[in-house]
């Protein structure tokens, strides 16, 4: 394949630029909230697990298929029935390529949603006019949720300041500003949480987040897992084929997967640690995506120089969701123009006019169409739950089958065997077999659990 023009600058730019989901909103503003929904201990277990088992291997098959066939997403499974070199030609591919980029599209629109509501946040830090008492951050929460406009004009400064750097090139654009604030950001994380930690609830903390209560799953606690994974490693979206793409041809695949998915898990439980121990103090009733909103200005509220670590930890976890968007966006203007051949100035502009028209939804959830509710959930929540918990599950099933069944062995296996690696094809088949066979099952699985406790839920069988 032929050669991007734009690859990274160094292998630690890709990582930086890789974990900036999890430093941004994937692991710091959903993992919480979706721990505390299923239970706890039991939940990061199998949170975990599923990152090592399904996550790590879905990971390293993206990364594979965008560095063998230089594409993004729609367009790698082209190459792969085309050419008779590193694909089977005729065998079907389950419409991976498209439903990655309609996954990409529908998370990146609501993911702009709360890269506005911490612009928000941070401008109410800057001016200290949410330091005072509890009761601030409630009606800043609420200021911001009651007035639809404003989250969308939010959502639309960020979707605008993504794609103005995605449109510079990958080099020029996401490693500069992804990987300068990065290092500075998991200091500041790291300072964060012995603060958190030293609340006094430490203990009652460390319990939740890693003592498992199995009793506290329900059926739908696997599918929650699989889908957190999903999103927190960014795979079944496009985005990780799109950053494959532009590797270096030395870069061995697995290694650099691996370090990803650690980083990213790591990342995961520092964000429990840095929020339980403030819900578990101040009592904080529910849960839900306003959660690291609530619970972390009240942790900063409590701690000496709160303004500055404030300010510094909004402004860092801002950058950190800039890079995380700039990444969906690359992966989204990538198909864009490959599929209708144009510049990547006329990609940047339709995707973006796109993604705009789909957040102004989940942007007017708790105003505008605050009345529209499915089973007393927001179409904000619905969003999400749909997205994240039943898309990404199926596109990643579609991905599995395709890729197990299109790319050829011998470039697969040229991935996995490095001269200065002690990764042998052993692993590769160790890794064909999780893709074609352990991935699917338990994503089937898990989708059926899910199924048939909203089923059970419908007929009032019983509370699954």
């Amino acid at each position: 394949m032929a050669r991007r023009d734009s690859l990274w600058g160094t292998r630690f730019g890709f990582y930086l630029a890789a974990v900036g989901s999890a430093l941004g909103l994937g692991n710091l503003w959903r993992f919480p909230f979706v721990t505390v929904e299923n239970g706890g201990g039991a939940f990061v277990l199998l949170y975990v697990a599923f990152v090592l088992l399904i996550g790590l291997p879905i990971l390293i098959g993206e990364l594979m298929l965008g560095k063998i066939t230089r594409r993004g997403s729609v367009a790698a499974f082209r190459v792969l029935d085309r050419n008779d070199e590193v694909g089977i030609i005729g065998r079907r591919t389950f419409g991976a390529g498209v439903l990655a980029a309609l996954s990409c599209l529908l998370v990146v629109s609501y993911y702009a949603v709360v890269s506005g509501w911490v612009l928000h946040f941070l401008m109410q830090f800057t001016f200290g006019s949410i330091l005072s008492s509890g009761e601030n951050v409630d009606s800043s929460l609420k200021l911001l949720k009651d007035n639809g406009l404003l989250q969308l004009a939010l959502a639309s400064v960020h979707i605008l300041l993504s794609l103005v750097i995605v449109v510079k090139g990958v080099q020029e654009g996401i490693e500069k500003w992804v990987g300068n604030i990065m290092p500075i950001f998991v200091v500041l994380l790291g300072i964060l949480v012995v603060k958190s930690l030293a609340t006094g609830q430490a203990v009652e903390a460390l319990r939740f987040q890693f003592y498992p209560d199995f009793t506290k799953l329900t059926l739908y606690s696997p599918l929650h897992a699989l889908g957190h994974v999903f999103f927190s490693l960014s795979v079944g979206m496009g985005t990780m084929v799109a950053f494959g793409s532009y590797l270096k041809p030395e870069t061995h695949i697995p290694s650099a997967g691996f370090r990803v998915a650690t980083l990213d898990t790591v990342i995961s439980l520092f964000a429990g640690l840095l929020i339980f121990p403030t819900i578990l103090g101040m009592s904080l009733g529910g849960s839900g995506p306003e959660l690291l909103f609530r619970a972390l200005p009240r942790l900063l509220q409590g701690i000496d120089s709160g303004w500055f670590f404030g300010v510094a930890f909004f402004v860092c976890l801002y950058l950190g969701a800039l890079g995380a968007s700039i990444g969906l966006l690359e992966a989204l203007v990538a198909n864009v123009t490959e599929v209708l051949k144009v510049s990547r100035e006329r990609a940047g502009w339709i995707v973006g006019t796109v993604t705009v028209l789909c957040a102004s939804i989940p942007s007017l959830s708790s105003s505008g169409l605050q009345g529209v509710t499915v089973r007393g959930q927001s179409l904000f929540s619905l969003w999400d739950t749909v997205v994240v918990n039943v898309l990404l599950p199926i596109g990643v099933l579609a991905f599995c089958l395709a890729l197990s069944r299109k790319l050829k062995a011998s470039p697969a296996i040229n991935e996995f065997v490095n001269d200065d690696s002690l990764v042998t094809q052993t692993l590769y088949s160790h890794w064909r077999i999780v893709v074609r066979y352990i991935a699917p099952f338990l994503i089937t699985l898990s989708l059926a659990a899910a199924l048939f406790a909203f089923i059970s839920e419908l007929a009032g069988w019983t509370h699954l």
